[in-house]
């Protein structure tokens, strides 16, 4: 059985290569600006700023929080 490459770094280095990973696209950094500037999100919003439509919006978020990057509620 192979072992994969990940399992031969520490948990340090695994975790920087999943955040940045979840930073790694321009449509994630502009959500996390557009976020920075708000208390709260909907998807709704960030859709009429950004030229992406919800379901993309939506897909960028859960990764985001996947990663840890934010939290709350994604629908």
């Amino acid at each position: 059985m192979a072992i994969t490459k990940a399992k031969l770094f520490d948990t340090s280095r695994k975790r920087s290569a999943e955040l940045m990973k979840a930073l790694g696209h321009p449509a994630r950094i502009a959500i996390i600006e557009l976020l920075a500037e708000r208390d709260t999100c909907i998807c709704g919003d960030i859709t009429e700023e950004l030229p992406l439509a919800q379901s993309t919006v939506s897909q960028h978020l859960k990764a985001l929080k996947k990663a840890g990057i934010i939290r709350g509620e994604v629908d």
